[in-house]
């Protein structure tokens, strides 16, 4: 695992964009994989390592988050600057690959609606899909619970009590090891230089959920999507309904849903049960269950 950047471009200048790079750069076979919108790349190491003996992983910083750099204007936290981002980032790892280089996408939540939108183009470049827990119905209720907490974290005086933080907001997630939940703090907190620890995300990625005014629809662009999918549902999830997982079968793209009881928004990727159908459906090894 290496971890690279590119400089991406807003309106108020230039930004840096970390990626993790998993496997051998010049692969015929790559994955990127894209996180929620308050998480990271180091959501998907257990993915990456199942994976990277296979193909190439590449697993981004979301501008705002991680490693990446912030945004000048909150409100350029948004869908154009993201894909413009990731179309930066796509021309950048592919530059040396073979000619016929497949490309496929892991995205969950925010990174699953990114995937949506780049794969809905003319001439994408993305052969298989990954959508987890999102889809082209997003309830206002689900956004309005989001918006209770992205940017209003408090900070923490050790990472005992950052953990437990974590573990609240994202109880989601599901009943995860105690190691998996160090994992995600260790990776979703920095040390404040004025003491403590705070999140590794620029609280101004808030900015869009306060403009949260009704449900959003994205069904035309879900009709205009022609690879492969493999939908992923946390059974409880409030953010992907079981009416709008169905009827995303039933229209679109040839879309095959997996659900996980016990989960709401969202499957982290994290157990192998999950990370099994994710690389199977990505290597064709056979059709997801």
């Amino acid at each position: 695992m290496q971890r690279n950047a590119i400089l991406g471009l807003s309106k108020s200048g230039f930004h840096s964009v970390s990626y993790l790079d998993w496997g051998e750069p010049d692969a015929a076979h790559v994955v990127v994989c894209v996180h929620g919108l308050t998480r990271n790349a180091r959501d998907f190491d257990v993915l990456a390592g199942s994976l990277q003996s296979e193909c190439r992983v590449v697993c981004p910083d979301v501008v705002g988050r991680g490693l990446s750099g912030w945004l000048a204007d909150p409100a350029d936290y948004a869908m154009p600057q993201y894909l413009a981002d990731m179309t930066a980032l796509l021309a950048r790892i592919t530059a040396h690959s073979p000619p016929d280089v497949r490309i496929d996408w892991v995205g969950t939540s925010m990174g699953g609606l990114i995937g949506m939108l780049l794969a809905a183009q003319p001439e994408t470049p993305i052969r298989r899909l990954v959508v987890n827990d999102v889809g082209p119905h997003l309830p206002k209720a689900a956004l309005e619970r989001i918006g209770t907490y992205v940017g209003k974290a408090p900070r923490f005086q050790s990472l005992d009590a950052a953990q437990r933080y974590v573990r609240t907001v994202s109880a989601a997630f599901g009943p995860l090891t105690d190691a998996q939940w160090r994992h995600l703090t260790e990776h979703s907190v920095q040390a404040d230089p004025q003491g403590g620890w705070v999140m590794r995300y620029d609280p101004g990625i808030a900015f869009t959920f306060t403009q949260a005014q009704a449900d959003v629809s994205l069904w035309p662009v879900w009709d205009c999507i022609r690879s492969p999918v493999l939908l992923l549902r946390g059974a409880q999830s409030d953010l992907l309904l079981r009416e709008t997982a169905l009827e995303m079968q039933r229209r679109g793209p040839d879309t095959t849903l997996v659900e996980f009881p016990g989960i709401g928004h969202a499957p982290v990727l994290m157990d192998e049960d999950q990370v099994s159908v994710v690389r199977d459906f990505l290597l064709d090894r056979h059709a997801a269950p």
